[in-house]
């Protein structure tokens, strides 16, 4: 984020504000919806000190102050304000009566403040860019597409069935996760407690013998000393180094670029962050172009809600080419991102004029494909269990009972 100074005349006196946005044109979005007054100018500017400590603050604790809204309470509310603007009850009061009903704290706060921008004369895109964190890409990409449209009603009904497919994706991914995770966490108990009390007790018979120890016995007794001299010292060191690695991935832009290439080269994660973000990419793209929506601005608007950087600056690479004249299966081909079967697709649906209903199709294709993945999830991550847990067990046992072999050996007389 960059810093700006707008400087806005208010009451017949010019004041200047700081602020932070990606460029010029949102600064000065973000001004006239803060601030009330006529804008004389926006200037990038070398941030000054003292707003450098208090943004780092800020962000230092903002993950531990920001919540997002409960799935099931913001699903509730977005069919509630769907069925209230299909009534012809304006935004504002559907907002205000939606506010007052919830019991989500954070819901209350959210579309209260959205209420009020609404009061004051600012649209309900907008207004929601301020609360991208509690609400998500998604909501805000199927609210622009509504405003577009003049269809809001609608896209409030696509958002919540698409919350509500996301939530039941995410749901799958837990059950699927339960069981090694549970595996593995009985498994950490049982290897932290067997190197906390058992191990000792073999420490100190090897020192009394004066044994020559292999490399698991050195490995396991390392392991021992460090839990029990230094484990809280260790678990500290742990917390903290995942503070500021949250930190510097939320706030470091060149640093969660490559995070998110480091996780699309992840076995198995590569693949659910792929299919998930193309399949949210072509549902949200079907939607703008049946709409009417300008292939270019189309783009853009579902460009706009994909979270993974690298992912997205391939994408947008496809905008780029549009605006340019090329042909969107063109531009498709050159992120190599989609199969050819896909682009063969599109290409067919440019030819023939039904570009929507072949996109349309397309997003099916990426929602089955995620829905295997996430239905395969435990067995693909069985092996990877199960090397851990192979792992574990033989370093407990060659580290234990090697010593006691090469002892036993030494004692019979045997070499």
């Amino acid at each position: 984020m960059k810093y700006f100074v707008a400087t806005i005349l208010t009451k017949g006196k010019k004041e200047q504000i700081g602020l932070y946005a990606e460029d010029r044109k949102q600064a000065n979005e973000l001004a006239k919806l803060k601030y009330s007054g006529i804008i004389l100018k926006i200037s990038e500017e070398q941030e000054p000190l003292e707003a450098q400590f208090k943004r780092f603050k800020a962000n230092l604790f903002s993950s531990v102050k920001k919540r997002k809204i409960r799935p099931d309470a913001l699903i509730a509310s977005i069919r509630q304000l769907a069925v209230m603007t299909n009534a012809g009850i304006s935004i504002y009061d559907s907002l205000s009566e939606i506010s007052k009903s919830t019991t989500d704290e954070n819901l209350k706060l959210v579309f209260g403040k959205l209420a009020e921008d609404i009061n004051s004369g600012h649209s309900l895109s907008k207004s929601m860019n301020n609360f991208r964190f509690e609400l998500g890409n998604l909501a805000i990409a199927m609210v622009q597409l509504g405003e577009k449209t003049g269809n809001l009603d609608d896209a409030l009904y696509s958002l919540a069935n698409m919350l509500e497919e996301i939530r039941a994706n995410f749901v799958k991914f837990k059950k699927a996760m339960a069981y090694p995770r549970n595996v593995m966490i009985a498994m950490a108990i049982a290897f932290t407690i067997l190197i906390s009390y058992v191990v000792p007790n073999f420490k100190t018979m090897f020192e009394k013998l004066h044994a020559e120890l292999p490399l698991p016995t050195l490995i396991l007794l390392k392991l021992e000393h460090l839990f029990n001299n230094y484990g809280l010292y260790v678990l500290a060191i742990l917390v903290v180094s995942f503070a500021i690695f949250k930190y510097l991935i939320n706030n470091n832009k060149d640093i969660r670029y490559g995070w998110h290439q480091v996780l699309l080269k992840t076995y198995l994660i590569k693949n659910i962050i792929m299919f998930a973000t193309l399949s949210r990419f072509t549902l949200v793209f079907s939607e703008l172009i049946r709409a009417g929506i300008p292939i270019a601005e189309a783009l853009d608007t579902s460009i706009s809600m994909i979270d993974n950087l690298p992912l997205k600056a391939k994408l947008s690479s496809v905008r780029f080419a549009v605006e340019k004249g090329s042909s969107l299966h063109e531009g498709l081909e050159e992120t190599k991102l989609f199969e050819n079967m896909i682009i063969q697709m599109v290409s067919a649906g440019e030819d023939s004029g039904t570009l929507d209903s072949m996109i349309s199709k397309v997003a099916e294709y990426y929602k089955m494909r995620f829905d295997a993945i996430i239905d395969g999830l435990s067995e693909a991550i069985e092996p990877i269990m199960l090397l851990i847990l192979a792992s574990m067990v033989l370093l407990l046992a060659l580290g234990i009972f090697l010593p006691m072999w090469d002892m036993g050996n030494a004692v019979t007389g045997r070499k």
